[in-house]
């Protein structure tokens, strides 16, 4: 007899020893029972044949066929894919006894303790010790390899066994033995992973035989699993043999192993083809919200370019609310779009690095640069808008004061004008004395001298119209016709006038009484007149300024005005006093006035009555500059409120900017603590935006009292709008980055201690503070990391080659989102392409293509029908009707083709 124990003990491993000397040390007695004998002879001789018809052969009697060890040795060449030494074809006990030998020599070379087993015992049939053998190969080659959880042999298929039939009822499975008696439980591992095969809400716990029968039977039909007991065997037997359970078990894990891979490759292409739609999803909404943006900058961006003029100060003054409006109610929540937009897009492209995904391409105009680039263009539009406003305003109130002005010197000038050509066309000369005409004539010449005083009112007149024509005026056209007319009565008046003026001369040979008094009566009162006149016109002339220091050149005006009236009533009483003297000399000599002065029709009456409307003017005249005084004032007051509240806000906001670029460096503590900090920063900056709210208020009453203005700040609030904006998306964008770190270590499985080193790194080469490194900084920086990047050929190389990876755009700076997702992608791992693609060859069952019922059964309902939406046909040498190419499919995944 053979003793194989000791010659053994160096050959095999701890964990096989220990687990192959607990299953070799059986109860010789219990071998025994006939029951678990009559077992075990049928269970292991069904395994036996199920290994052996692969060989063409098969045995009958389990100690007799094994006799002469040659399909002892043909079955162990089977099941371990080995050669074993040629057998001795021999009939003697000897060669019998060799060919034993090398059998049992092969099986101690796997590991295996033969305790008190020899080629004697087999040659001589003993069923006990072959039985023995048959359980030591079938540990060896059928359970050894089992494993689930860190569990082998034994306990690895008890487990698996316990996990498969958990959510079945009635089954309990805790043994080899009793747990089975049933049938149950045979029953539940089929239905498992076939249910296609068995009824299982049909079968009844208290039927047991009925239940055996079932799995048996559709084992052996389905699975290729050989009938290896009878259901009356263990129905009828108290305690079912273990190692025969355990036999049948057995090959029920090995026919469903592949199904377990199978499960295995369908979580991850379930898992990769989840981070696909999560990142198609994502791409859609970018674009939607993009092409909203922009739809919606290409409708503004007309309206704020129509240049259509109006009519008046009140119509354009309308536009400027339409515009406030626009910009305080409509544009904020397009701000927040554009800023959401940039962190989606920045989100969705870590996202993809962190799965391994190409980066997203947008389609054609909806790049984050074009969308800059248009809300560019749009903020260029608003300020060239509300600089158009602001100049129509000025240009229609110049206008309207214009117009207004024009028309009272023109009601002036036609009031003076009424009635002057009846006069110089009338022949009252003919028939008038020597005094008469000389008086006449006289009255001519004092008429010429209003004329030509009149003659710069004409000239204002025509200026004024020229003002009007060139600034665009709506009603230029009325203006034109009422201008023309004055201009043709006025070379009207000048021919008849020296029409006239030539008459009287020819007569004044024969009349030659002049009343000398009279005469210079008239000549003195006509300018007087005209200066009273324009004295008059002046009070009442409406005025426009835009700070102090212009009314109060009006008010200086309107004072040296005042110091000279003095001087004018002087000249009206000595006016006065040669009326007066006309009289006393009338009255002396006994002269009968005839009337009114012959040379004048200006009264001393409405000299006075000139005079008095002209004094009761200039108190009006003082209330109205005090008036526009007071407002100038007020207006002035409303600047410095203003560049007060600008200045301090805007201060705020540089000094803001200042600190989040520290922040933004110097941040220290966990992610999440940072990301708390940030949030917790941008909440205490959103506090401020009552200031911003109460100076847009300030800013609205600058705009309404007409201010253009200021010289008491060097901000607009067009310039703390911009800074405002900028802040709150520099501080969101701090935050999606801090986001995108979190999310790149949670993905990556980067820890705290790697980031704090590479921020450090990072923060140690950018010298600028920046939030970029240079080339020479970043390749500074991967030296200190350990990176070979010297100055040589070698270097060089592999320093562009990592250049490529974190700028592949060339603009020479190297973010420190691209540092980091260069620096994980170094130290993890992540989903290949070909690994995707071997998963699709496990559920294919090695083909090279799948089928659309194959993607159904393995796969969940909505992302098999997603894969075979987006697979193409197959059209390799193998292709039947409805083959897919997985392979295609898997590639495009990761960006290498076009799906």
């Amino acid at each position: 007899m053979v003793d194989y124990h000791a010659a053994n003990n160096q050959a095999s491993s701890g964990g096989v020893q220990t687990y192959m000397e607990q299953e070799n040390d059986w109860d010789r007695d219990l071998l025994l029972d006939p029951a678990w004998e009559k077992q075990q002879r049928k269970t292991f001789t069904a395994w036996c044949n199920s290994h052996l018809r692969k060989a063409g052969t098969q045995i009958e009697n389990i100690e007799e066929d094994f006799r002469d060890g040659l399909k002892l040795m043909l079955l162990l060449e089977v099941i371990s894919g080995e050669r074993l030494p040629k057998p001795e074809r021999g009939k003697m006990r000897v060669h019998k006894i060799n060919n034993v030998n090398k059998a049992l020599d092969f099986i101690a070379s796997k590991g295996v303790k033969l305790v008190s087993i020899g080629a004697e015992e087999i040659v001589d049939g003993n069923a006990k010790m072959t039985l023995g053998m048959i359980w030591t190969i079938i540990l060896r080659f059928a359970i050894q390899d089992i494993s689930v959880e860190e569990t082998s042999a034994k306990e690895g298929l008890l487990l698996w066994c316990q996990r498969k039939t958990a959510p079945y009822k009635n089954v309990n499975v805790q043994n080899f033995h009793i747990s089975w008696k049933d049938g149950l439980a045979f029953n539940a591992l089929i239905h498992r992973h076939r249910p296609d095969l068995i009824d299982y809400d049909s079968l009844r716990k208290d039927d047991p035989v009925t239940n055996l029968n079932n799995a048996f039977e559709v084992a052996e039909k389905h699975l290729d699993i050989p009938k290896m007991l009878d259901a009356e065997d263990i129905v009828n037997t108290a305690r079912p043999d273990e190692k025969a359970i355990m036999t049948y078990v057995s090959s029920f894990y090995h026919a469903f192993s592949g199904a377990q891979k199978a499960e295995t490759a369908a979580n991850r292409i379930c898992k990769v083809l989840a981070v696909n739609q999560e990142n198609e999803q994502m791409m859609e909404d970018y674009e939607k919200l993009a092409s909203d943006l922009l739809e919606w900058i290409r409708r503004t961006i007309p309206w704020l370019e129509n240049r259509t003029q109006e009519k008046t100060v009140n119509d354009m003054q309308a536009k400027q609310e339409d515009f406030r409006d626009y910009r305080c109610v409509h544009k904020p929540p397009k701000v927040q779009e554009k800023c959401q937009l940039e962190i989606s897009f920045n989100t969705l492209q870590t996202k993809l690095r962190l799965s391994n995904r190409p980066a997203f391409m947008p389609s054609e105009g909806r790049m984050v640069s074009d969308i800059n680039g248009a809300w560019h263009t749009l903020e260029g539009a608003e300020k060239g808008y509300e600089e158009w406003i602001l100049s129509e305003i000025r240009r229609l109130e110049r206008l309207e004061h214009l117009a207004e002005k024009f028309h009272q010197k023109a009601a002036i000038h036609e009031s003076w004008t009424d009635g002057k050509e009846a006069m110089l066309t009338q022949k009252d000369y003919e028939t008038s004395t020597l005094s008469e005409v000389k008086a006449l004539l006289r009255k001519h010449e004092a008429f010429e001298s209003d004329l030509a005083a009149h003659q710069d009112r004409v000239e204002q007149i025509a200026a004024i119209a020229q003002e009007l024509n060139e600034l665009d005026y709506y009603d230029s056209a009325s203006v034109n016709a009422r201008c023309q007319k004055i201009c043709d009565q006025w070379d009207v008046l000048g021919a008849l006038t020296q029409s006239r003026k030539e008459s009287l001369e020819r007569t004044e040979k024969q009349l030659e009484s002049i009343d000398e008094l009279y005469l210079e009566y008239a000549k003195r009162a006509a300018p007087f007149n005209n200066w009273m006149e324009g004295a008059m016109e002046d009070l009442q002339d409406m005025f426009i300024v835009h700070n102090i220091e212009e009314i109060q050149g009006l008010i200086t005006a309107h004072e040296q005005f005042k110091s000279t009236l003095s001087e004018a009533n002087k000249e009206r009483e000595a006016i006065q006093s040669i009326q007066a003297e006309v009289q006393k000399i009338a009255q002396s000599n006994g002269i009968k006035l005839s009337g009114a002065n012959p040379y004048t029709t200006i009264t001393p009456e409405s000299i006075d009555n000139k005079w008095e409307k002209a004094m009761a003017m200039v108190p009006l005249r003082d209330n109205a500059l005090q008036d526009e005084l007071n407002k100038q004032n007020s207006n002035d007051t409303l600047r410095a409120t203003f560049a007060t509240q600008a200045n301090t806000v805007g201060a705020y906001i540089q000094a803001k900017m200042e600190e989040i670029g520290r922040i933004s460096i110097e941040m220290n503590g966990t992610l999440e603590d940072q990301l708390t900090s940030l949030k917790d920063y941008q909440t205490n900056i959103m506090s401020y935006m009552p200031e911003i709210n109460k100076l847009e208020g300030c800013h609205q009453l600058i705009q309404e009292a007409l201010i253009f203005d200021n010289q008491y700040t060097s901000y607009t609030m067009e310039h703390l709008r911009v800074g405002w904006e900028q802040l709150l998306t520099t501080i969101a964008r701090t935050i999606n980055e801090v986001e995108n770190q979190i999310l790149t270590r949670d993905a990556k499985g980067i820890s705290q201690e790697q980031l704090y080193e590479y921020r450090a790194s990072f923060n140690h080469f950018d010298k600028d503070h920046s939030g970029a490194l240079m080339a020479e900084e970043f390749k500074a920086c991967l030296i200190s990391l350990g990176y070979d990047v010297e100055n040589d050929k070698q270097g060089d190389s592999e320093f562009n080659r990592i250049m490529g990876i974190v700028d592949p755009n060339g603009s020479g700076a190297v973010t420190f989102q691209a540092f980091i997702d260069f620096m994980s992608r170094e130290t993890t791992d992540t989903d290949t392409a070909d690994q995707v693609i071997a998963s699709f060859k496990i559920l294919a069952a090695d083909k090279n293509y799948i089928t659309a019922d194959e993607l159904r059964r393995e796969l969940p309902p909505d992302q098999a029908e997603y894969c075979i939406a987006r697979m193409a046909p197959y059209s390799g040498p193998d292709a039947v009707p409805g083959a897919l190419d997985y392979m295609s499919f898997s590639t495009a995944l990761y960006g290498e083709s076009d799906l």
